[in-house]
């Protein structure tokens, strides 16, 4: 058995015996156990961000998630995410967990609830446990608080073909509180589903029908949110096709009005997307489409105030020139509606289109530039409710470095 110096220090001044000491070299602690396999990861994101109109900042752009009119014509700190966890291991029975830390200004964007307050810049994102039950191919449970399954984009960036987030992203939930289970049937179709609180953020978050009146109980504490998802990946007999995917979800459910952009009510989210592979390898292309019914007030969107239908088809595709070349685009169109008295009113229509050149000269480090369009279709006069002019267009440039 070799020791340490500090060890061989000790046992000479009677601190410690060498055979005590093997005993506890060859046994690892509890606490060295449990952190064997855990893992720390995470990324720092800046941006710069500049309005190529004059009416940039009353524009729908200002709507952009996490791209509000105080990062406009400046330098920006997004966000630092760290990430800590430790993923289940092949043994049946498995656990881990994942907790998702933010810090900066866009984990104001992503969960306003944190300590109460909607301008403190940090954010839980998720802190979910993981289990294991070993019937079929093994059902993976996560408990606690975890990203929305819906979705073509996710909140990191970086992981976007786009810098800029797409309005369908706004649509959609993002952060759960409850519990989710997943299922491989085989290697090209699976599923989701589970419960939450309410379709909106926030940890711990209720819905809006239980709480108190003085001493008096309200509503009913079971008025949850319900979501499924289904995903099918192309096996590799379909040649250039494979390892395409389409996905399907729905999300049905309370939601809460503090901090978000919904009134009370129940809300319904329907999710359709696909990435295709094609026959140049170079090219792969994307489609999403959301929409969302809130049936008690609205949604808040450029230019409109209380739709109740909301709707955006998205269309992508990426150029990968070279391993450190890409080329990424996206064009979006988004409708909104109320409704009232069985029949719609006020739509508001708009676009978006965006360009993305991303060139990693450093290794670990993501390097893009972006040129995004938005217009306001509804709009015929250049205005919109006295404020929002008809066209924006944005330059945005970003550095991610990944750790």
């Amino acid at each position: 058995m070799k020791f340490n110096k500090w060890t061989l220090g000790l046992a000479a001044v009677g601190v410690v015996s060498l055979t005590s000491a093997a005993r506890a070299d060859e046994k690892p602690s509890a606490v060295q156990t449990a952190l064997s396999n855990t893992t720390i990861s995470g990324y720092v994101s800046a941006s710069a961000n500049v309005g190529l109109t004059d009416n940039y900042a009353v524009s729908p752009a200002a709507s952009i998630p996490f791209q509000p009119t105080s990062k406009q014509n400046g330098f920006n700190l997004d966000v630092v995410k760290l990430t800590i966890a430790k993923p289940e291991d092949a043994t049946p029975w498995a656990s881990g967990y994942q907790v998702d830390l933010l810090f900066g200004p866009d984990a104001v964007g992503y969960n306003s609830s944190v300590n109460g307050t909607s301008t403190t810049d940090y954010a839980i994102k998720q802190a979910f446990v993981t289990l294991n039950t070993p019937v079929g191919n093994g059902i993976d449970w996560k408990i606690g608080v975890f990203d929305s399954p819906l979705g073509y984009e996710v909140y990191d960036a970086g992981s976007n073909p786009n810098y800029t987030h797409s309005y369908g992203y706004a649509i959609e939930p993002t952060e759960l509180t409850g519990v989710q289970a997943s299922y491989k049937v085989n290697d090209s179709i699976s599923f989701s589903g589970g419960v939450a609180n309410t379709s909106s953020a926030g940890i711990n978050s209720r819905n809006n029908t239980s709480g108190y009146t003085g001493n008096l109980k309200t509503g009913s504490d079971w008025h949850k949110a319900y979501f499924g998802t289904a995903t099918w990946t192309a096996p590799s007999s379909l040649g250039w096709a494979a390892g395409s995917a389409a996905y399907v979800g729905v999300l049905y459910g309370s939601v809460t009005s503090s901090g978000t952009a919904y009134s009370n009510g129940n809300q319904v989210n329907y999710y359709g997307g696909a990435t295709l592979n094609t026959p140049w390898k170079q090219i792969t292309t994307g489609v999403a489409f959301d929409y969302a019914r809130n049936y008690g007030g609205g949604f808040s969107i450029p230019g409109s105030n209380g739709n109740t239908d909301v709707l955006a088809l998205g269309l992508y595709g990426t150029y990968k020139a070279s391993d450190k070349l890409s080329l990424s685009a996206r064009g979006e169109y988004v409708e909104a509606d109320a409704y009232s008295n069985d029949k719609y009113a006020n739509s508001q229509n708009l676009i978006e289109l965006t360009g993305t050149v991303e060139y990693d000269l450093w290794a670990n480090v993501q390097s893009r530039l972006e040129l995004r369009w938005d217009q306001n279709l509804s709009v015929s006069d250049g205005l919109l409710n006295g404020a929002a002019y008809r066209d924006a267009v944005g330059l945005y440039a970003n550095i991610i470095y990944k750790f």
